[in-house]
């Protein structure tokens, strides 16, 4: 099994640096870095697919390879539907301009390579249920998927209402704080990461391995504190409208408005 797993690990590392390479030259192509975004959700439908027809004797590994692959297809057609028809999205073109003539390499390394490595972290419950020989889930596994159920709800059903609140012209400049966004500021973030403790928790159903915790807690923390939830609000700096909204609204865990 060790010598399996070190496989494993050595082949999704050599995967991940290869996809992501190649979505470096389309970007490149396009002259547009945010595909690295679609690019995000696709690569562990990658992973999924190329462990799937390794083949496992792991129910556990099938469980959250489907549970993956669901996820990551609903949010690569989303963010393609999202920005089709739109300029690069503002984060990219800002580094475009920032890095001058280190561009490319620094396009490389850090929208590309660096969002891999995040990738290989992540898909950590994935490649460790690979190698259990599992038949069935116990109550913790269940509990793991209901989890995700619940996390996926509340990223598809918060990323459904912005769609819709966005693509009314009436609400060009305004904050988006109906249906789930008014117990969240962010339901997509919150539902994003209650999946990935779901997954992991369907994986120590089998056992409990402390390098796969890296997994949840990478995401839970490039979510909350870089690349998530600061990022994004630093776009309302001095708008009152989201500073109201902010005041009287969780940033993450759901729950009633402030008075």
């Amino acid at each position: 099994m060790i010598m399996n797993m070190n496989s494993i690990f050595i082949d999704v590392a050599l995967l991940i640096l290869s996809y992501m390479t190649g979505w470096f030259f389309i970007a490149q192509l396009l002259k547009r870095n945010d595909v690295a975004d679609i690019a995000w959700g696709l690569g562990y439908v990658l992973i999924s697919m190329y462990l799937f027809f390794r083949g496992s004797n792991s129910i556990h590994f099938y469980v959250i390879s489907f549970l993956i692959v669901v996820w990551g297809i609903r949010l690569s057609y989303h963010i393609f539907q999202r920005n089709r028809a739109k300029e690069e999205d503002y984060r990219y073109k800002k580094w475009r301009i920032q890095w001058g003539r280190w561009f490319y390499l620094r396009s490389y390394i850090q929208v590309f390579i660096i969002q891999g490595f995040f990738m290989y972290m992540i898909s950590l419950p994935l490649m460790f249920s690979h190698e259990y020989d599992s038949k069935s889930l116990s109550y913790l596994g269940f509990a793991g998927m209901l989890i995700w159920i619940t996390g996926f709800i509340f990223e598809s059903v918060g990323d459904y209402q912005l769609r819709l609140f966005l693509s009314k012209p009436k609400n060009n400049g305004k904050i988006m704080k109906y249906g789930l966004w008014r117990y969240t500021r962010h339901p997509n973030y919150f539902g994003e990461v209650a999946q990935w403790w779901g997954i992991f928790l369907v994986l120590t159903d089998v056992a409990f391995n402390w390098i796969a915790l890296l997994s949840p807690l990478t995401i839970t923390y490039l979510l909350l504190f870089v690349s998530g939830i600061p990022m994004l609000e630093a776009k309302y700096k001095g708008n009152k409208e989201f500073m109201e909204y902010q005041r009287v609204t969780n940033a993450f865990f759901p729950w009633f408005p402030k008075k």
